[in-house]
């Protein structure tokens, strides 16, 4: 009787094993769609996705033409602004760059907050570094001046053929206009500013309801950025120096642990960049697969009250599912 039941027992789980393909097969880019929308139910306001596999040409998006605030996601496109004098040889990454106090930007970042005293010099290079791996953003202004401010970004955009991503404004201002200080008031005043009004801070998710919905400027579609990081990828934005030299510094990046990187396995190669400013929580990137295959991918969210943490579980949840799909794709075929 036992022999029996083992029998039958390793008979079901063969076919379940069997059926297993023929379920991941039946995936298809409308299914995925349909799961990523359901997974962020609750966890975000509004999702905006968009992922493609490097060297195909189909594209899997949610809400893809929708404008999302961008936050310091539009990192990448002044990194690539800059980059793009470097390869004209305007500039080198071993150019010296002036750091002056007055240029400092209140945050999280290394240099307001490690360089208190005047006098810092650093290249080009470490600044994109500091831009991207840390999302500093007195490196951010330094980078977006040298590569000729938001309006050269634009441009630089636009002339790969990418229409649906705008870069506006400079860190500082970004800041200044969602704390609501005066016009004239630089970033660098905001610790002042909340230590007079410590309940700055706690308006912020009603602020920001009213930032997203009012102000139209830094945003992109998932769409175009998607676009952008196919463009660096296949070198019709950047010299293959210089794109090794981006995605090497992306894949350096120490924000958001829990966002794109948050439930793939571990060892996964992510080169990505984070971006965050009240209810927004993004992530964009590239990720490589066990069989070196890649795929870059955007996540935008918008309009969100809930924690910080749910908002990087919705990113990390749609990630795995895109991360399977394209994983399964090649073990069915």
């Amino acid at each position: 009787m036992k022999r029996k039941i083992k029998l039958l027992f390793t008979v079901i789980i063969a076919a379940l094993f069997a059926v297993q393909p023929t379920f991941a097969q039946k995936q298809n880019v409308e299914d995925i769609s349909k799961k990523i929308e359901k997974l962020s139910e609750g966890l975000v306001g509004r999702i905006g996705v968009a992922a493609q596999e490097i060297g195909t040409k189909e594209m899997i998006t949610v809400n893809g033409d929708e404008q999302f605030v961008m936050a310091s996601t539009y990192k990448v496109a002044i990194a690539v602004a800059l980059l793009e004098r470097v390869d004209k040889g305007e500039l080198k990454l071993s150019d010296l760059i002036d750091i002056s106090q007055e240029t400092m930007v209140t945050g999280d970042g290394a240099i307001a907050v490690n360089f208190v005293h005047p006098g810092i010099k650093l290249s080009v290079a470490n600044l994109i570094e500091t831009m991207i791996t840390v999302s500093d953003n007195t490196a951010t202004d330094a980078c977006l001046n040298l590569a000729g401010g938001p309006e050269a970004v634009t441009k630089m955009v636009q002339d790969i053929g990418i229409t649906d991503l705008q870069v506006d404004r400079y860190t500082s201002e970004i800041l200044r206009d969602f704390y609501g200080l005066p016009d004239k008031a630089y970033a660098s005043v905001l610790a002042e500013a909340i230590a007079k009004d410590p309940t700055l801070a706690a308006k912020t998710p009603l602020r920001n309801l009213t930032f997203e919905q009012e102000d139209l400027r830094d945003q992109s579609s998932p769409n175009a950025m998607l676009q952008l990081l196919l463009a660096i990828d296949n070198g019709k934005a950047l010299s293959e120096k210089s794109r090794e030299f981006l995605l090497a510094t992306m894949s350096r990046t120490r924000t958001g642990n829990g966002r794109l990187k948050g439930l793939l396995p571990k060892g996964t190669p992510v080169a990505h960049k984070t971006g965050t400013i009240g209810g927004v929580a993004n992530d964009v990137g590239y990720i490589t697969l066990p069989d070196g295959r890649r795929f870059a991918i955007v996540v935008f969210t918008k309009s969100s009250t809930t924690p910080e943490a749910d908002r990087d579980r919705a990113i990390a949840e749609v990630t795995r599912t895109l991360y399977d799909f394209y994983y399964l794709k090649s073990q069915n075929k």
